[in-house]
Protein backbone atom coordinates (compact mmCIF):
# COMPACT_ATOMS: atom_id res chain seq x y z
CA UNK A 1 0.00 0.00 0.00
CA UNK A 2 1.58 3.79 -1.01
CA UNK A 3 2.60 5.71 2.36
CA UNK A 4 0.65 8.37 0.46
CA UNK A 5 -2.96 8.35 1.85
CA UNK A 6 -4.51 11.53 0.67
CA UNK A 7 -6.27 12.66 -2.68
CA UNK A 8 -4.64 12.20 -5.23
CA UNK A 9 -4.12 15.14 -8.05
CA UNK A 10 -3.41 13.37 -11.22
CA UNK A 11 -0.74 15.54 -14.11
CA UNK A 12 -0.48 14.30 -17.56
CA UNK A 13 -3.45 11.64 -17.73
CA UNK A 14 -3.38 8.88 -20.48
CA UNK A 15 -4.07 9.86 -23.82
CA UNK A 16 -5.78 6.10 -25.87
CA UNK A 17 -3.72 4.68 -28.40
CA UNK A 18 -0.79 6.78 -27.66
CA UNK A 19 2.07 5.17 -30.32
CA UNK A 20 5.41 5.68 -28.70
CA UNK A 21 8.99 5.84 -30.11
CA UNK A 22 10.71 2.86 -29.07
CA UNK A 23 13.85 3.66 -27.04
CA UNK A 24 16.14 2.74 -29.75
CA UNK A 25 14.05 5.36 -31.94
CA UNK A 26 14.64 7.85 -29.70
CA UNK A 27 18.16 7.59 -29.50
CA UNK A 28 18.37 7.81 -33.30
CA UNK A 29 15.91 10.84 -33.25
CA UNK A 30 18.07 12.66 -30.66
CA UNK A 31 21.32 11.36 -32.14
CA UNK A 32 22.47 10.04 -28.68
CA UNK A 33 23.58 6.62 -26.78
CA UNK A 34 22.47 6.80 -23.22
CA UNK A 35 21.90 2.75 -22.95
CA UNK A 36 22.76 1.42 -19.35
CA UNK A 37 25.87 -0.99 -19.95
CA UNK A 38 26.96 -3.95 -18.00
CA UNK A 39 29.78 -2.63 -16.09
CA UNK A 40 28.09 0.14 -14.49
CA UNK A 41 27.89 -0.45 -10.73
CA UNK A 42 26.41 0.61 -7.38
CA UNK A 43 28.13 1.47 -4.19
CA UNK A 44 26.66 2.23 -0.76
CA UNK A 45 25.55 5.50 -1.47
CA UNK A 46 24.99 5.85 -5.17
CA UNK A 47 22.92 3.81 -7.34
CA UNK A 48 23.94 2.14 -10.69
CA UNK A 49 23.03 3.90 -13.60
CA UNK A 50 19.61 3.23 -15.58
CA UNK A 51 18.08 6.16 -17.85
CA UNK A 52 14.27 7.00 -17.28
CA UNK A 53 12.29 5.16 -19.96
CA UNK A 54 11.50 7.58 -22.88
CA UNK A 55 8.18 6.96 -22.89
CA UNK A 56 8.45 8.10 -19.11
CA UNK A 57 9.39 11.18 -20.07
CA UNK A 58 7.23 11.83 -22.99
CA UNK A 59 4.16 11.39 -20.29
CA UNK A 60 6.38 14.19 -17.83
CA UNK A 61 6.95 16.71 -20.87
CA UNK A 62 3.03 16.42 -21.69
CA UNK A 63 2.16 17.35 -18.25
CA UNK A 64 2.15 21.10 -18.32
CA UNK A 65 4.52 21.33 -15.88
CA UNK A 66 7.56 22.46 -17.47
CA UNK A 67 8.27 24.99 -20.37
CA UNK A 68 10.45 26.92 -21.68
CA UNK A 69 11.08 29.74 -18.93
CA UNK A 70 12.24 26.59 -16.45
CA UNK A 71 15.77 25.80 -14.83
CA UNK A 72 15.59 21.49 -14.84
CA UNK A 73 18.53 19.81 -12.70
CA UNK A 74 18.24 16.27 -13.06
CA UNK A 75 20.12 14.54 -10.02
CA UNK A 76 21.86 11.50 -11.38
CA UNK A 77 22.52 12.62 -14.54
CA UNK A 78 24.17 9.83 -16.03
CA UNK A 79 24.33 9.68 -19.51
CA UNK A 80 22.37 12.65 -19.74
CA UNK A 81 19.15 11.01 -21.56
CA UNK A 82 16.86 13.27 -18.98
CA UNK A 83 18.38 16.64 -20.02
CA UNK A 84 18.18 15.88 -23.61
CA UNK A 85 14.44 15.05 -24.09
CA UNK A 86 13.66 17.67 -21.75
CA UNK A 87 15.73 20.37 -23.84
CA UNK A 88 14.16 19.07 -26.60
CA UNK A 89 10.44 18.39 -26.08
CA UNK A 90 9.37 20.90 -23.01
CA UNK A 91 11.97 23.60 -24.02
CA UNK A 92 13.22 24.24 -20.76
CA UNK A 93 17.34 24.54 -19.77
CA UNK A 94 18.58 21.38 -18.23
CA UNK A 95 21.49 21.27 -15.72
CA UNK A 96 22.76 17.03 -15.09
CA UNK A 97 24.27 16.50 -11.70
CA UNK A 98 26.66 13.61 -12.32
CA UNK A 99 29.46 12.31 -9.49
CA UNK A 100 31.51 9.62 -11.90
CA UNK A 101 33.67 11.27 -14.16
CA UNK A 102 33.57 8.95 -16.51
CA UNK A 103 29.64 8.60 -17.19
CA UNK A 104 29.79 11.99 -17.19
CA UNK A 105 32.05 11.78 -20.22
CA UNK A 106 29.91 10.55 -21.82
CA UNK A 107 27.05 12.89 -21.21
CA UNK A 108 29.47 15.32 -22.94
CA UNK A 109 30.18 13.13 -25.96
CA UNK A 110 26.68 13.07 -26.46
CA UNK A 111 26.05 16.38 -25.86
CA UNK A 112 28.63 17.17 -28.96
CA UNK A 113 26.57 15.13 -31.50
CA UNK A 114 23.03 15.94 -29.82
CA UNK A 115 20.05 17.00 -32.81
CA UNK A 116 18.44 19.31 -30.27
CA UNK A 117 19.03 22.85 -28.65
CA UNK A 118 22.72 22.13 -26.98
CA UNK A 119 22.99 25.17 -25.84
CA UNK A 120 20.02 24.37 -23.22
CA UNK A 121 21.38 21.78 -21.62
CA UNK A 122 25.02 21.57 -19.22
CA UNK A 123 26.80 18.92 -16.67
CA UNK A 124 28.28 19.33 -13.60
CA UNK A 125 30.66 16.65 -12.72
CA UNK A 126 30.44 17.05 -8.91
CA UNK A 127 28.73 15.51 -6.06
CA UNK A 128 24.87 16.20 -6.05
CA UNK A 129 25.48 17.36 -2.15
CA UNK A 130 27.86 19.81 -3.25
CA UNK A 131 25.72 21.44 -6.06
CA UNK A 132 23.85 24.74 -4.99
CA UNK A 133 20.82 25.35 -7.21
CA UNK A 134 20.62 29.21 -7.59
CA UNK A 135 18.06 29.75 -9.87
CA UNK A 136 16.45 26.46 -10.54
CA UNK A 137 13.34 25.32 -10.37
CA UNK A 138 12.41 21.74 -11.57
CA UNK A 139 14.40 18.98 -9.90
CA UNK A 140 14.24 15.14 -10.70
CA UNK A 141 15.36 12.31 -9.13
CA UNK A 142 15.43 8.77 -10.40
CA UNK A 143 16.43 7.36 -6.74
CA UNK A 144 19.80 8.20 -7.61
CA UNK A 145 21.50 8.30 -4.46
CA UNK A 146 21.03 7.67 -0.67
CA UNK A 147 18.81 8.97 1.36
CA UNK A 148 21.28 10.39 3.43
CA UNK A 149 22.80 12.17 0.64
CA UNK A 150 18.86 13.37 -0.36
CA UNK A 151 18.53 15.40 2.81
CA UNK A 152 21.81 17.20 2.17
CA UNK A 153 20.61 17.77 -1.31
CA UNK A 154 17.05 18.76 0.10
CA UNK A 155 18.60 21.39 2.54
CA UNK A 156 20.57 23.06 -0.57
CA UNK A 157 17.12 23.35 -2.39
CA UNK A 158 15.65 24.79 0.53
CA UNK A 159 18.44 26.94 1.18
CA UNK A 160 18.03 28.37 -2.66
CA UNK A 161 14.55 29.03 -2.06
CA UNK A 162 14.97 30.97 1.16
CA UNK A 163 17.08 33.20 -0.55
CA UNK A 164 14.91 33.43 -3.85
CA UNK A 165 11.31 32.36 -2.84
CA UNK A 166 9.81 31.39 -6.05
CA UNK A 167 7.44 27.80 -7.17
CA UNK A 168 9.94 25.13 -6.97
CA UNK A 169 8.59 21.64 -8.20
CA UNK A 170 10.64 18.13 -6.87
CA UNK A 171 9.79 15.50 -9.64
CA UNK A 172 10.60 11.69 -8.00
CA UNK A 173 10.23 8.88 -10.65
CA UNK A 174 9.71 5.41 -8.95
CA UNK A 175 10.65 6.46 -6.10
CA UNK A 176 11.60 4.10 -2.79
CA UNK A 177 10.09 3.39 0.31
CA UNK A 178 12.51 5.57 2.09
CA UNK A 179 12.03 8.19 -0.60
CA UNK A 180 8.90 7.98 0.32
CA UNK A 181 9.21 8.77 4.10
CA UNK A 182 11.39 11.04 3.89
CA UNK A 183 9.68 13.18 1.89
CA UNK A 184 5.72 12.50 3.97
CA UNK A 185 8.01 13.71 6.75
CA UNK A 186 9.35 16.81 5.36
CA UNK A 187 7.07 19.77 6.44
CA UNK A 188 8.69 22.53 4.08
CA UNK A 189 7.39 20.08 1.26
CA UNK A 190 3.81 20.07 -0.29
CA UNK A 191 2.53 16.68 -1.91
CA UNK A 192 1.14 18.19 -5.00
CA UNK A 193 -0.18 15.21 -7.05
CA UNK A 194 1.47 12.46 -9.23
CA UNK A 195 1.57 11.47 -13.03
CA UNK A 196 0.55 8.15 -13.36
CA UNK A 197 3.02 6.07 -16.14
CA UNK A 198 1.42 2.71 -14.83
CA UNK A 199 0.18 2.19 -18.15
CA UNK A 200 3.21 2.39 -20.35
CA UNK A 201 4.19 -1.49 -18.76
CA UNK A 202 2.96 -4.68 -19.30
CA UNK A 203 3.00 -5.25 -15.92
CA UNK A 204 1.05 -3.37 -13.06
CA UNK A 205 3.77 -1.78 -10.69
CA UNK A 206 2.30 0.61 -8.16
CA UNK A 207 5.35 2.88 -8.13
CA UNK A 208 5.73 3.08 -11.84
CA UNK A 209 4.79 7.37 -11.34
CA UNK A 210 6.25 10.46 -11.24
CA UNK A 211 5.40 11.91 -7.44
CA UNK A 212 5.34 15.82 -7.68
CA UNK A 213 6.12 17.90 -4.39
CA UNK A 214 6.25 21.21 -4.45
CA UNK A 215 7.90 24.52 -2.81
CA UNK A 216 5.24 27.56 -2.94
CA UNK A 217 6.03 31.46 -2.25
Amino acid sequence: MSIISEKIRVFGEPEDMKKHLTEAQWERKLNIDTFAARHEKDDKNHSRYEPTPYKVLERLSQSGLIGENDVFVDYGAGKGRVGFFMSCAAGCKCIGIEYDPAICQMAEENKSAYAGPSEKVSFLCENAEAYQPDGANCFYFFNPFSVKILRTVLSRIFDAYYANPRRMRLFFYYALDLYLTELMNEPRLLYEGEIDVSDLFHNPDEKEKILIFSLEP
